[in-house]
């Protein structure tokens, strides 16, 4: 089959297969503090590491939901490592809460100080990325028609990573277990893990 995703249900699918295709894709979930100090954390299945030097992340968000309004506000959010053991609470923290509750008092999650920023990181998540906010880069199509989504990019100025995942002084997967976004209500756990050469042409 062949579609054009400009065209709504010109799959002919039950469901649009567009996300379902473009996988797994990393959980970005995303503490902040709103201006009053209220606790957000919300997981984004748009999220990357967009550069190393400097350390740069983004994710995107459909309408300006909370994160965003926060991140934009105060300059500063937590990516936390959305893992295997956390999954429930990470879905539960996607639950659409009215401004001023807090979804990681929703999760019952605990929460603990960052060292660079003040959003708090998640406790029991076995890595987190401290971050400054970049800029927010307002989306549109090849044609200019703008999009609902804005990427949100921060620079990562400070990590944090359980002694517990490390091996021979390599960050162990295996024992983080981080979980990725498929299409519809899907989900995956890396657990094989194997390693790729690529051949070196002189």
């Amino acid at each position: 089959m062949h579609y054009d995703p400009r065209k709504p249900r010109d799959h002919g699918l039950t469901y649009s297969p567009f996300k379902a295709l473009v996988v797994p894709r990393p959980i970005g979930w995303i503490s902040s503090l709103s201006t009053a100090g209220v606790v957000n954390l919300a997981p984004y299945s748009f999220f990357n590491a967009v550069s190393e030097t400097p350390a740069l992340v983004m994710f995107s968000s459909a309408g300006v939901k909370h994160s965003q309004a926060n991140i934009e506000s105060t300059g500063e959010f937590v990516v936390n490592l959305a893992v295997w053991d956390l999954r429930q609470q990470v879905a539960d923290t996607g639950a659409n809460l009215a401004e001023g509750q807090s979804e990681a008092d929703f999760a019952n999650l605990e929460m603990v100080s960052s060292v660079d920023v003040k959003p708090p990181r998640v406790a029991k998540s076995p890595a987190a990325l401290e971050c400054k906010y970049v800029k927010t880069v307002d989306l549109h199509g090849a044609d200019g028609t703008p999009s609902n989504c804005a990427m949100i990019i921060g620079e990562v100025i400070g990590v944090y990573i359980d002694d517990a995942i490390i091996t021979e002084g390599r960050v162990d997967l295996s024992k983080a277990k981080p979980i990725s976004r498929l299409g519809y209500k899907d989900y995956a756990v890396v657990e094989n893990i194997f390693p790729l050469k690529i051949p070196k042409v002189e």
